[in-house]
C-alpha cells in the first residue's frame, strides 16, 4: 500500500497505516517533507489542487491542497484542502479544514469524515456503500483549513486579538480548574509540589520515559494489534496521559506561584489564591511563546506522569 503526500517541497517516502499517517504529519511540521507523487496523480499548474486519475490501489494523503478524484482512488485524505469525487473512492474520503463534494454519479464506497467543513452531495440520492457512516464536525474550519495549509504555524503561533482572547479564556479556565482541585484534594497537590520541589529531576525522567514509551504503545499497537484491542490500549494510554497533564499543570501552576510569592512578594501577598493565578498566567504565557510552547507541553505531561506514577511511593509530606 502507498500512500501519497502533496506539498510545494522534496519528498520522500512513508510507511503504512492510520498511525503513520499521524507520525508523518508531525514529521511534516517538523521538517516540511513530503512524498513523490504516482504517475497517475499530478498537481495542478497552480499548485492548489492534486489531480487523481486512475489509481484504484493508491491511498492518497494531500497537505494543504485540495484534490479531485477523476477516475479511481482507493481512499482520501486532504488536510487544508477539499475533496472532490467525480468518480470512485472504494475506501474511506475525509478532509479536515475543508469539504468533501460528491458529484453526481460519483461513487465513495467507504466512510465519510469531515472536520471542520461539510459533506456536500449534488445528487439527492448518492451513490454511497449501504451501512457507511458519514460524520461532520464543522467547527474551526478556517482556521483549520490556514492549519493545513501551512502546518508550521503550529510552532509559531501569529499573535492576534483573537489570540490574546483565547489565551485569555484558557487562563481563566486553568484557574478554575485549579483552584478546584485545590479545594477538593488540598493534600494531593500539596504533596505533588512538595515532590517537585525535593525530587524534580527523578520525577521529570521517570515521567518522560513513561511518556514516550506510551506514545510507542499507541502507535505500535495501532500497527499489530486487532482494533478492538488497539482501541482499548489507546483509550488507557490516552487517559493516563490526560491525567497526567492536568494533574501535572495544576501542581506546576501551583508550584510556580509560591515560588514567585516566596522570592519577589512581600509577607503581606502569600495567599493561595494569589499563588494560583500567578502561576496560571506565567504557564499560560510559557505555552503563548512561539517553539518553547513544545518544551513546556512536554514538561507538563512528564512531571504530570511523574508525579501519578510516584504518589504513592512518596512518604506524606507535612506541610509548613
Amino acid at each position: 500500500m502507498k500512500y501519497i503526500f502533496e506539498t510545494a517541497l522534496p519528498r520522500p517516502q512513508f510507511p503504512h497505516g492510520l498511525a503513520e499517517i499521524l507520525l508523518c504529519l508531525c514529521f511534516l511540521q517538523l521538517f516540511c517533507v513530503a512524498l513523490i507523487a504516482h504517475p497517475e496523480i499530478s498537481v495542478s499548474e497552480d499548485q492548489t489542487t492534486v489531480i487523481v486519475n486512475d489509481a484504484p490501489e493508491q491511498d492518497v494523503i494531500v497537505i494543504g491542497k485540495s484534490v479531485i478524484v477523476n477516475k479511481q482512488a482507493k481512499g482520501v485524505l486532504a488536510i487544508g484542502g477539499d475533496v472532490i469525487v467525480e468518480g470512485r473512492v472504494e475506501g474511506d474520503v475525509a478532509t479536515v479544514g475543508g469539504d468533501v463534494i460528491q458529484k453526481e454519479n460519483a461513487y465513495i464506497g467507504g466512510d465519510i469524515i469531515v472536520i471542520g467543513g461539510a459533506y456536500k452531495p449534488e445528487s439527492q440520492t448518492p451513490l454511497r456503500e449501504a451501512g457507511k457512516q458519514t460524520m461532520m464536525i464543522g467547527v474551526f474550519e478556517e482556521e483549520l483549513r490556514n492549519f493545513g495549509q501551512n502546518p508550521s504555524q503550529i510552532f509559531a503561533p501569529s499573535f492576534s486579538v483573537g489570540f490574546l482572547a483565547q489565551r485569555v479564556l484558557v487562563a481563566l479556565f486553568w484557574f478554575v480548574i485549579s483552584l478546584v482541585m485545590t479545594t477538593i484534594a488540598p493534600g494531593a497537590v500539596s504533596r505533588a509540589v512538595a515532590r517537585i520541589q525535593l525530587s524534580s529531576l527523578r520525577i521529570s525522567a521517570l515521567g518522560a520515559a513513561v511518556f514516550l514509551l506510551i506514545m510507542v504503545l499507541i502507535v505500535g499497537g495501532t500497527l499489530v494489534l486487532p482494533n478492538y484491542l488497539a482501541a482499548t490500549l489507546g483509550f488507557m494510554g490516552t487517559l493516563l496521559l490526560l491525567l497526567g497533564y492536568v494533574f501535572g499543570r495544576v501542581a506546576l501552576q501551583v508550584h510556580v506561584g509560591k515560588f514567585v510569592q516566596k522570592y519577589f512578594l512581600s509577607d503581606n501577598n502569600r495567599s493561595e489564591t494569589l499563588a494560583i493565578l500567578i502561576g496560571v498566567l506565567l504557564w499560560t504565557l510559557l505555552l503563548s511563546l512561539p517553539y518553547l510552547w513544545l518544551i513546556a507541553l512536554f514538561s507538563i505531561f512528564a512531571i504530570g506522569i511523574g508525579l501519578i506514577l510516584t504518589g504513592r511511593a512518596t512518604p506524606k509530606w507535612k506541610n509548613p
